[in-house]
């Protein structure tokens, strides 16, 4: 597995893996246990490694935050309808 996080120690290295662990914690998911060397044993969360999601093909957008503000706006307003006995549709 290859260190693909560019302010750890190991970034660009490539290390073997003892072991996994996936949590149910979604904060945390799935975290490799590895051999680092002279470092000894490291814990790496999979977004740290060439085995977690590819980078996005495209930064963050204005429009992109725009869109998830409608939407977030639209689910907020059926929630708060849903709370107050009305009907969803």
């Amino acid at each position: 597995m290859i260190v693909t996080h560019p302010f750890h120690p190991l970034a660009g290295q490539r290390i073997s893996i003892l072991f996994e662990r996936t949590y149910r914690d979604t904060t945390r998911g799935r975290v490799y246990i590895c051999e680092a060397g002279p470092l000894g044993t490291v814990t790496l969360p999979e977004h740290f490694t060439d085995r977690g999601a590819a980078p996005a093909a495209r930064p963050l957008t204005a429009d992109v935050l725009i869109d998830l503000a409608v939407v977030v706006a639209a689910l907020r307003q059926r929630l708060t309808s849903h709370e107050e006995g009305t009907s969803l549709v």
